[in-house]
């Protein structure tokens, strides 16, 4: 689906900005999700509320098939992330529907004769013997918390310090919660601020700004 697309489904089906976040780095783009995403989605996780919008979409993307293959992979690919850099209930929630990302190993798409589906099953393969492994996921985990925080301190400017690692995951938990204080203001504004940002020169934007300015229902067909 087209940026464009995207975005005006975003407002017309009242997704959430953690929502929004996961449909932009799982999307049909052929491109894969940055670093950058990912990790503010990760942060999301720790908010009670934001991790269960997270979840939920990215359950719905496992769940698709065809050629819609991108989508599939790289559900794979954010949970692989957040499963290491988020809260530990993405790895509980993981381990209670591992079934849902083994089925994925026998996933299949052909595209111009190209067996696409072969990166989503070697990916779910990954995943579910992450899954299985609590030693191998404990040290995954602390070794991308140890990377993230490294990275953050290194954008703030801080000096490298020695810490414990109860010390480093709090810290990190710490900064994950003023990040979603952040980035969670005025989810709408922000959606229809995006709207105008992307279509604002555009003639054929005159009906999504002026349904979504005053609250009422969206003809797509009209966009």
């Amino acid at each position: 689906m087209p940026p464009i697309r995207r975005t005006i489904k975003n407002v017309v089906k009242n997704y959430s900005d953690a929502q929004v976040k996961v449909r932009e780095a799982t999307s049909n783009d052929p491109w894969g999700p940055s670093s950058t995403l990912m990790s503010e989605i990760a942060d999301l996780t720790y908010n009670v509320v934001a991790f269960t919008e997270i979840m939920q979409m990215v359950w719905k993307r496992l769940n698709d098939h065809g050629k819609n293959w991108r989508h599939v992979y790289k559900a794979l690919v954010v949970l692989d992330y957040i499963i290491k850099t988020g809260s530990e209930k993405v790895a509980q929630q993981c381990k209670e529907n591992i079934y849902a990302i083994q089925t994925l190993k026998d996933f299949q798409y052909l595209e111009e004769n190209k067996d696409q589906g072969i990166n989503v099953r070697e990916k779910a393969k990954q995943l579910v013997n992450l899954l299985k492994d609590d030693e191998r996921l404990k040290n995954e985990r602390a070794k991308a918390l140890k990377a993230k925080e490294r990275f953050a301190q290194n954008s703030m400017g801080i000096g490298s310090t020695t810490v414990s690692e109860d010390d480093e995951t709090s810290s990190l938990c710490s900064l994950s919660h003023v990040c979603t204080s952040m980035i969670r203001i005025s989810e709408k504004q922000h959606s229809v601020d995006k709207l105008w940002h992307c279509f604002g020169e555009e003639n054929q934007s005159s009906h999504v700004l002026f349904c979504v300015r005053r609250d009422l229902p969206i003809d797509v067909s009209l966009c």
